[in-house]
């Protein structure tokens, strides 16, 4: 059974950082593209982050750039984001996501399995 796990969201100040994990099991995840999406309330679920399967490639959405990076480990089936220079707009419930597909890594639809979310929270 496929599991993702995430954690590390919490409340922090603007201008914080955080690091969130999402640990996958139930099967190998190394030929699997990896990817963080968020959801604030009232609002579509949205891409923020992205790493194909063997991290040499990367795609962020353009309000993230600079601030956030993606990171994945094959061997701990893991990946990571780091999100500093926090605004208040970050503000939403995170998801980790893994997909076979790597053609458009910024897409929900490539993603095969989803995790349950974790919140951050930016206070101004």
């Amino acid at each position: 059974q496929v599991q993702l796990v995430e954690s590390g969201g919490g409340l922090v100040q603007a201008g914080g950082s955080l690091r969130l994990s999402c640990v996958a099991s139930g099967r190998s995840f190394s030929s699997y593209a990896m990817a963080w999406f968020r959801q604030a309330p009232g609002k579509e679920r949205e891409f923020v982050a992205a790493v194909n399967w063997n991290g040499l490639r990367k795609e962020y959405v353009d309000s993230v750039k600079e601030r956030f990076t993606i990171a994945k480990d094959n061997f701990k089936n893991t990946v990571w984001l780091n999100l500093n220079s926090l605004k208040f707009e970050d503000t939403a419930v995170y998801y980790c996501a893994v997909g076979r597909s790597t053609v458009d890594l910024r897409s929900l639809s490539e993603y095969d399995y989803w995790g349950q979310g974790t919140q951050v929270t930016v206070s101004s």
